[in-house]
């Protein structure tokens, strides 16, 4: 990128210099000063409220988490008006007018998916000449690029070996293939997606009719959920990209992204600095950041299947550093937001701030509601808000099930009240490693659908692995369009 300015490396992020601007605010920092002064404030005063006027502080508290609550309830119910499945493009662009596309992969110990993984990146349909696949592998993960390049690759894809340093976490990976990526457009996919083959062309449709686009987010759905976890994981997906992204953006309002399927304009992307490696949800972060440059960001039809947590462990490990990325996004943001439009300011609150909230009081409050219910002291008004909220998370599940195609039982809406506790556990880990581990990446491991695998090529000529951004000479493998006859899309379950 002629004329790029070098980015400077934040303290204690090693690695290249990248195409990068250095950006203001990261997480790198857990607090700053002001943000520790003033929290510390306020709990020095609560606490001497708490011992001074003890029946007094625990009525205005009780009033303080109810109006909470009522806020939360609300949101869902207005997101479920507000939004509406996107529209498809009335018409998909030529494909000579069609801008160059870079798919970055960041993959860490994921050989055993990808067979599947390849099959499902042969599956999009975009002209070959304009697209180029970087998959980020790291240097102590050999396993996966020998996958990789057992399994056969296009020349239009090279693997990108992530240089060693620190923090090592999928937002430097993807900071690594940005640097070198030549494509006008870039999105992000993870290991287990499976995207819709038209879902570029529907990107890159979208951006052609808002100029103002920097980032449009696919929805994600879960395939073949079966236990009660993952089918509990899957109504929360459809919940979420179904109908609360939706209403966010005809709000005009930002989003924030999920971690895969997002596609950025690549020049705005590198302006804003690229995604910040020390946010373990770098996504949700980039996503406002995108918004505070003045950009637009949106959603669009074309969906994304992935597979969810395959027991509880791994579900712990995932959401724990979820919470953990939302609230280092949060306190990241709040540097800034007092300089905000009230509706951004407010868009923070209802989507991070809400949601971290929420995995922390659900367990603490579901335990008091059933103490209270079985002393007999629970008040009816009381009572009253616990449904109303069961019933609006209902009903956004209900209605973004409808538009995953996924079938939302009575059983199925019962059961959330025994997930949603669940998630204040993830939240104790969250903020213990918010103060001792705060940049550390849970990998989220992923194992194979019941699929058949892709076999393995024999190499044809050579290609280049990228080894730190210099090109070492490795075996080249078979396009995976090559044979005449394009393979059928993977089907999924719906």
């Amino acid at each position: 990128m002629a004329g790029a300015v070098r980015r400077r490396l934040h303290p204690g992020e090693s690695g290249p210099l990248e195409n990068l601007p250095r950006f203001r605010h990261s997480a790198r920092r857990r607090l700053t000063a002001t943000q520790l002064a003033g929290f510390g404030s306020v709990a020095a005063l609560a606490l001497m409220f708490l011992a001074c006027w003890t029946a007094l502080a625990l009525k205005l508290a009780h009033v303080a988490a109810a109006a909470v609550f009522l806020l939360a309830c609300a949101w869902r119910v207005l997101a479920v008006v507000l939004s509406e499945t996107p529209a498809s493009p009335a018409a998909g662009l030529p494909d000579g007018d069609l801008p160059t596309y870079s798919v970055i992969v960041p993959l860490y110990r994921e050989a055993s998916v990808v067979g599947e993984l390849l099959n499902a990146l042969e599956a999009i349909d975009y002209p070959r000449r304009k697209l180029e696949i970087i998959f980020v592998v790291e240097p102590d993960d050999p396993e996966t690029a020998q996958a990789l390049a057992a399994a056969g690759l296009p020349g239009f894809a090279r693997i990108l070996v992530n240089p060693p340093g620190a923090p090592k976490t999928k937002p430097r990976a993807c900071n690594s293939a940005l640097s070198v990526a030549r494509g006008e457009r870039v999105v992000i996919y993870d290991a287990e997606d499976e995207p819709d083959p038209q879902q570029l062309r529907v990107a890159a449709a979208a951006f052609a009719a808002d100029p103002r686009l920097a980032c449009v987010q696919a929805p994600l759905r879960v395939s073949q959920p079966t236990c009660f976890l993952q089918r509990q994981f899957a109504l929360e997906y459809a919940c979420q990209f179904e109908v609360i992204l939706p209403a966010l953006a005809r709000l005009g309002l930002p989003l924030p992204l999920g971690g895969t399927s997002n596609h950025f304009v690549t020049a705005r992307l590198r302006e804003a600095g690229g995604w910040d490696a020390f946010n373990v949800t770098e996504d949700a972060e980039l996503g406002f950041r995108l918004t505070a440059h003045g950009w637009r960001t949106g959603v669009i039809g074309a969906a994304t299947y992935e597979t969810a947590p395959h027991s509880f462990p791994v579900w712990l490990k995932q959401r724990s550093r979820w919470v953990k990325g939302y609230l280092q996004t949060w306190f990241v943001h709040m540097r800034r937001g007092w300089g905000w439009s009230v509706p951004r300011l407010g868009a923070l609150q209802l989507t991070v701030g809400l949601t971290a909230v929420s995995a922390m009081a659900h367990g603490p409050l579901t335990l008091l509601a059933c103490l209270a219910v079985g002393l007999r002291v629970l008040m009816p008004w009381d009572a009253l808000l616990l449904a109303a909220g069961w019933l609006a998370a209902v009903l956004a599940m209900g209605r973004g099930a409808r538009r995953a195609g996924l079938r939302m039982g009575v059983i199925d809406a019962l059961l959330a009240a025994v997930y949603w506790p669940l998630q204040s556990l993830a939240a104790a880990i969250a903020l213990w490693q918010f103060v001792a581990a705060p940049h550390r990446w849970e990998k989220t491991p992923h194992v194979p659908r019941a699929r058949p695998q892709r076999e393995p090529v024999a190499a044809a000529s050579e290609a280049t692995v990228v080894a730190g951004g210099a090109g070492v000479q490795a075996p080249r493998f078979r396009s995976l369009n090559s044979v005449s006859g394009a393979r059928p899309p993977p089907s999924r379950a719906r």
